[in-house]
Protein backbone atom coordinates (compact mmCIF):
# COMPACT_ATOMS: atom_id res chain seq x y z
CA UNK A 1 0.00 0.00 0.00
CA UNK A 2 1.27 3.44 -0.72
CA UNK A 3 -0.40 7.06 0.93
CA UNK A 4 -2.06 8.46 -2.36
CA UNK A 5 0.65 11.51 -2.32
CA UNK A 6 3.39 9.22 -3.54
CA UNK A 7 1.82 8.18 -6.52
CA UNK A 8 4.08 8.79 -10.05
CA UNK A 9 3.87 8.80 -13.53
CA UNK A 10 3.49 4.75 -14.71
CA UNK A 11 2.63 3.44 -11.51
CA UNK A 12 0.13 0.31 -11.63
CA UNK A 13 -2.49 0.76 -8.92
CA UNK A 14 -5.71 -0.84 -7.35
CA UNK A 15 -8.29 1.70 -6.50
CA UNK A 16 -12.01 0.31 -5.53
CA UNK A 17 -10.81 -3.18 -7.25
CA UNK A 18 -10.18 -1.73 -10.62
CA UNK A 19 -6.54 -1.79 -11.92
CA UNK A 20 -5.05 2.09 -13.48
CA UNK A 21 -2.11 3.02 -14.63
CA UNK A 22 -1.15 6.59 -13.68
CA UNK A 23 -1.18 9.02 -16.64
CA UNK A 24 -0.21 11.65 -14.34
CA UNK A 25 -0.34 12.79 -10.23
CA UNK A 26 -0.09 15.90 -9.15
CA UNK A 27 0.40 17.21 -5.50
CA UNK A 28 -1.66 20.09 -4.24
CA UNK A 29 -0.24 21.26 -0.73
CA UNK A 30 -3.69 22.09 1.83
CA UNK A 31 -3.91 25.18 4.12
CA UNK A 32 -4.34 24.86 7.92
CA UNK A 33 -7.03 22.04 8.82
CA UNK A 34 -7.45 21.52 4.94
CA UNK A 35 -5.10 18.60 4.15
CA UNK A 36 -2.65 18.22 1.01
CA UNK A 37 -4.72 17.07 -2.66
CA UNK A 38 -3.85 14.98 -5.02
CA UNK A 39 -5.23 15.04 -8.42
CA UNK A 40 -4.40 11.71 -10.77
CA UNK A 41 -5.50 11.16 -13.81
CA UNK A 42 -5.20 7.63 -14.42
CA UNK A 43 -6.44 5.15 -17.09
CA UNK A 44 -8.20 2.39 -16.53
CA UNK A 45 -6.64 -1.12 -17.84
CA UNK A 46 -9.94 -2.78 -18.23
CA UNK A 47 -11.50 -0.41 -20.20
CA UNK A 48 -8.65 2.25 -21.75
CA UNK A 49 -11.40 5.01 -20.56
CA UNK A 50 -9.16 8.36 -18.75
CA UNK A 51 -10.54 9.00 -15.70
CA UNK A 52 -9.95 11.79 -12.86
CA UNK A 53 -9.26 11.17 -9.32
CA UNK A 54 -9.00 13.54 -6.28
CA UNK A 55 -7.20 11.76 -3.26
CA UNK A 56 -5.95 13.31 0.14
CA UNK A 57 -3.03 12.87 0.61
CA UNK A 58 -2.79 10.09 3.23
CA UNK A 59 -5.29 8.17 1.03
CA UNK A 60 -4.12 4.47 0.49
CA UNK A 61 -3.80 2.86 -2.99
CA UNK A 62 -2.45 -0.85 -3.51
CA UNK A 63 0.45 -0.27 -5.37
CA UNK A 64 0.38 -3.52 -7.42
CA UNK A 65 4.42 -4.95 -8.18
CA UNK A 66 4.55 -5.16 -12.19
CA UNK A 67 7.67 -6.88 -14.28
CA UNK A 68 8.74 -5.44 -17.40
CA UNK A 69 9.60 -7.43 -20.56
CA UNK A 70 10.29 -6.10 -24.20
CA UNK A 71 8.26 -8.18 -26.58
CA UNK A 72 7.89 -7.48 -30.11
CA UNK A 73 4.67 -6.28 -31.67
CA UNK A 74 3.11 -8.69 -34.47
CA UNK A 75 -0.14 -7.68 -35.60
CA UNK A 76 -3.92 -6.13 -34.91
CA UNK A 77 -7.06 -8.48 -34.70
CA UNK A 78 -10.79 -6.74 -34.96
CA UNK A 79 -10.02 -6.62 -30.94
CA UNK A 80 -6.65 -7.81 -29.73
CA UNK A 81 -3.17 -6.61 -30.15
CA UNK A 82 -0.62 -9.60 -30.41
CA UNK A 83 2.62 -9.23 -29.15
CA UNK A 84 5.40 -12.44 -29.15
CA UNK A 85 8.53 -12.51 -26.35
CA UNK A 86 11.57 -12.73 -28.82
CA UNK A 87 13.41 -14.87 -26.71
CA UNK A 88 10.34 -17.53 -26.06
CA UNK A 89 8.33 -16.48 -29.16
CA UNK A 90 5.38 -17.08 -26.45
CA UNK A 91 2.70 -14.98 -27.79
CA UNK A 92 0.36 -12.93 -25.73
CA UNK A 93 -3.06 -10.59 -26.99
CA UNK A 94 -3.98 -7.59 -24.66
CA UNK A 95 -7.43 -5.65 -25.21
CA UNK A 96 -7.41 -3.00 -27.61
CA UNK A 97 -9.24 -0.89 -25.39
CA UNK A 98 -7.38 -1.43 -22.66
CA UNK A 99 -4.35 0.47 -24.42
CA UNK A 100 -6.08 3.68 -25.04
CA UNK A 101 -4.45 5.97 -27.40
CA UNK A 102 -1.42 3.83 -28.58
CA UNK A 103 -3.00 1.39 -30.55
CA UNK A 104 -2.55 3.17 -34.12
CA UNK A 105 0.93 3.92 -33.30
CA UNK A 106 2.17 0.66 -32.96
CA UNK A 107 3.53 -1.22 -35.77
CA UNK A 108 4.51 -4.26 -37.13
CA UNK A 109 7.80 -5.69 -35.68
CA UNK A 110 8.19 -2.69 -32.58
CA UNK A 111 9.57 -3.22 -29.60
CA UNK A 112 7.57 -2.36 -26.50
CA UNK A 113 8.06 -3.02 -22.90
CA UNK A 114 5.32 -5.21 -21.77
CA UNK A 115 3.71 -4.59 -17.89
CA UNK A 116 2.98 -8.08 -16.29
CA UNK A 117 0.81 -8.77 -13.17
CA UNK A 118 1.48 -12.36 -11.47
CA UNK A 119 2.20 -13.60 -14.68
CA UNK A 120 -0.52 -11.87 -16.63
CA UNK A 121 0.12 -9.72 -19.46
CA UNK A 122 -2.12 -5.99 -18.42
CA UNK A 123 -0.54 -2.99 -20.24
CA UNK A 124 2.69 -2.03 -22.75
CA UNK A 125 4.96 1.16 -21.18
CA UNK A 126 5.10 3.08 -24.51
CA UNK A 127 6.66 6.60 -24.87
CA UNK A 128 4.69 9.65 -24.82
CA UNK A 129 5.73 10.84 -27.74
CA UNK A 130 5.83 9.43 -31.44
CA UNK A 131 7.74 10.53 -34.33
CA UNK A 132 5.28 10.23 -37.51
CA UNK A 133 5.30 11.08 -40.77
CA UNK A 134 2.70 13.14 -42.73
CA UNK A 135 1.18 12.24 -45.23
CA UNK A 136 -1.41 14.47 -46.83
CA UNK A 137 -1.71 18.15 -45.96
CA UNK A 138 -2.95 21.44 -47.87
CA UNK A 139 -0.44 23.82 -48.27
CA UNK A 140 0.32 26.59 -45.99
CA UNK A 141 -1.38 30.08 -46.25
CA UNK A 142 1.35 32.38 -47.63
CA UNK A 143 2.60 34.31 -44.89
CA UNK A 144 0.91 33.38 -42.10
CA UNK A 145 2.59 32.82 -38.69
CA UNK A 146 2.41 29.71 -36.26
CA UNK A 147 -0.74 30.81 -35.30
CA UNK A 148 -3.23 29.53 -36.86
CA UNK A 149 -3.30 25.49 -37.57
CA UNK A 150 -3.99 23.14 -40.38
CA UNK A 151 -5.20 19.37 -40.55
CA UNK A 152 -2.59 16.72 -41.66
CA UNK A 153 -2.93 13.06 -42.32
CA UNK A 154 -0.09 11.10 -40.52
CA UNK A 155 0.97 7.49 -41.42
CA UNK A 156 -1.33 5.86 -39.47
CA UNK A 157 -4.30 7.39 -41.27
CA UNK A 158 -5.21 9.88 -38.29
CA UNK A 159 -5.78 13.64 -38.69
CA UNK A 160 -3.85 16.05 -36.11
CA UNK A 161 -3.96 19.56 -36.15
CA UNK A 162 -0.06 21.50 -37.36
CA UNK A 163 1.10 24.67 -37.92
CA UNK A 164 0.98 26.05 -41.43
CA UNK A 165 4.87 25.18 -42.38
CA UNK A 166 4.50 21.87 -42.12
CA UNK A 167 4.57 20.07 -45.25
CA UNK A 168 3.70 16.78 -46.90
CA UNK A 169 6.77 14.42 -46.00
CA UNK A 170 7.79 16.09 -43.10
CA UNK A 171 8.64 13.94 -39.79
CA UNK A 172 6.98 15.29 -37.02
CA UNK A 173 6.68 14.67 -33.01
CA UNK A 174 3.16 13.82 -31.26
CA UNK A 175 2.01 14.18 -28.13
CA UNK A 176 0.17 10.68 -27.91
CA UNK A 177 -2.20 10.72 -24.98
CA UNK A 178 -2.96 14.20 -25.93
CA UNK A 179 -2.65 13.97 -29.99
CA UNK A 180 -0.89 17.11 -30.09
CA UNK A 181 1.26 18.26 -32.32
CA UNK A 182 4.71 18.84 -30.57
CA UNK A 183 7.79 19.67 -33.26
CA UNK A 184 8.94 19.08 -36.89
CA UNK A 185 11.73 16.51 -36.53
CA UNK A 186 14.89 17.91 -38.46
CA UNK A 187 16.55 15.50 -41.05
CA UNK A 188 20.31 15.03 -40.45
CA UNK A 189 22.16 16.92 -44.02
CA UNK A 190 25.08 14.27 -44.78
CA UNK A 191 28.47 15.75 -45.11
Amino acid sequence: MINAQELRKGHVVSHEGVLYKVISADYHTGGGKIGGLVHAKMRNLGTGHLTEHRFTSHDKLEDMDVNRQTMDFLYLTADECCFMNPESFEQVSLPKAGLGPIVPYLKEGMKVQMEFLEGRPISVDFPPCAEVTVTATAAGIKGDTDSTYKTAVIDNGMEVLVPQFIKTGDTIKIEIESQKYLERVQKERKA
